[in-house]
């Protein structure tokens, strides 16, 4: 099994993992000889979607039988397979449940029927209160969790994502998201929970809670499952599992994000004070053109409202540059909200066209040479700010997730509070402290003491092994 795009995927990918090995299939590794290969492809941008086919195309090459899913699948399905023969089959979400036959059919060269795409928010009733019923008959990937577990873990790091969530009701003018991964529906705190010590029993110390709009978390669930603070009250159950030392929680919408939501995420024990913000733009009239609500003032209110309560919280976001109508006063709107917020990981990408959404029609399209521009000046401006956040932790101390032991070619590094899977910096550990970095081991938490950084990365000194909990009955 392949899979690329987000930890929205990955946690997918185990889950099919998990219906596979319950239908009888082996997952065998990369070196193995196997009958069928799943690519579970990403299907957001343009790049995404290129390397989504260059890996079908290479799987194809081993000679196995090659079979897409995922959210390419999903949005393109009939379109997909006529213009990629090289693939047996392509497969949506609503095949999930029989994934393993379908497979059986395809290695006895039987034809599959290919995936015939839908708006999924079509699936769901309107109405957020109504939805949870109704989900039970739609195929939800990442919400198949029961009396029978459906997911298998695909490496033993000490990180995973956990599923919170799927869909999306925001109509962002630049995103595809919701027509492919549907309506807004929550899982249940209990069934989270329950998946979260699983989790823990497998070895994991930090869990991920991810969603495609994390801050809607509960929305669709009641009062009884705590109203407009369910987040806040799964935080806390997570984290008081045992064996779990730290839940972190991605993709925040600003306009969402309220002053409990802030205070619970910086000041709850177990909880990583870390805010993946989407901001996206912080000029006014792009944000309405985008469909998204905010300006510089009041996200530059939000972000001091965390640093209030937690002054080394991290906080990352990602910034669309380029986007339609776009100018220069826009542009510099960004570059003071960039400047003045002093985030902790950014990300810059510059504006293109996406199928289905209103963006594509607007007017106003930059030439791409202006874009690029743009693109490479705040680069350039956010590779020097995060640089100078990660030197202001020099001599600080912070709590590190060991997750790669040194060799010839890596050093021993992990992750602090601040620092999220991949899209952040990472923390290398040094020789100095009292602690032996070849003492350590891939799972273990760790204080140390902040000496240097290089670009977001910092140089730590293990100076303390903090001791592990043992997990519960999962």
């Amino acid at each position: 099994m392949l899979t690329l795009g987000c930890a929205r995927n990955e946690v997918d990918s185990e889950e099919l993992a998990g219906r596979l090995a319950g239908g009888g299939w082996e997952l065998v590794d990369g070196e193995a000889d196997p009958d069928v290969i799943v690519v579970n492809t990403c299907g957001f941008v343009e790049s995404a979607k290129k390397d989504s086919v260059d890996t079908l195309l290479a799987a194809a090459d081993t000679g196995a039988k090659v079979v897409a899913v995922g959210c390419m699948a999903e949005r393109y399905g009939t379109e997909l397979a006529e213009s990629l023969p090289e693939a047996s089959a392509v497969l949506g979400f609503d095949h999930y449940p029989d994934l393993a036959e379908r497979l059986g059919d395809v290695v006895a060269g039987h034809a599959v029927a290919s995936h015939v795409p839908v708006d999924r928010r079509t699936l769901l009733p309107i109405s957020p209160v109504e939805r949870q019923q109704a989900a039970a008959e739609v195929t939800v990937p990442g919400h198949a969790w029961g009396p029978r577990i459906e997911r298998k873990r695909l490496d033993d790091a000490p990180v995973a994502s956990l599923k919170i969530a799927s869909g999306c009701d925001r109509r962002c003018s630049f995103c595809a998201i919701p027509s492919f991964r549907g309506s807004f529906v929550s899982r249940l705190p209990d069934e989270v929970v329950a998946e979260g010590a699983w989790l823990a029993a497998q070895g994991v110390r930090e869990l991920v809670l991810v969603s495609e709009n994390s801050t809607s978390y509960g929305k669709d669930l009641g009062r009884e499952h705590a109203g407009d603070r369910a987040l806040e009250a799964v935080l806390t159950r997570l984290a008081a599992i045992p064996g779990i030392d730290r839940v972190r929680v991605s993709y925040l919408q600003p306009a969402e994000t309220r002053p409990n939501l802030v205070r619970a995420i910086a000041t709850t024990p177990g909880v990583a004070d870390y805010f993946d913000m989407s901001f996206q733009h912080s000029s006014q009239p792009v944000l309405r053109r985008m469909r998204r609500f905010g300006d510089t003032d009041s996200f530059l209110k939000l972000v001091g409202q965390i640093r209030e309560h937690a002054p080394a919280a991290g906080i990352r976001s990602n910034f669309i540059v380029g986007f339609p109508g776009e100018t220069e006063e826009d542009f510099a709107e960004l570059v003071r909200f960039v400047t003045e917020a002093r985030l902790d990981a950014v990300g810059v990408f510059g504006y293109s066209d996406e199928d289905g959404t209103e963006a594509e029609d607007l007017p106003g399209k930059l030439d791409a040479d202006t874009v690029a521009a743009r693109v490479a000046r705040l680069s350039d401006l956010v590779e020097e700010l995060t640089a100078q956040r990660a030197e202001e932790r020099v001599g600080s101390e912070v709590v590190v997730l060991v997750e790669r032991l040194e060799s010839e070619e890596d050093d021993c590094a992990g992750r602090a509070a601040h620092q999220a899977p991949e899209v952040d910096g990472e923390c290398v550990l040094v020789a100095g402290g009292p602690v032996e970095v070849d003492d350590l081991a891939v799972g273990d938490l760790v204080r140390c003491r902040v000496v240097d950084s290089e670009g977001v990365d910092l140089l730590v000194e293990p100076l303390e092994l903090l001791p592990r909990t043992a997990p519960g009955p999962a």
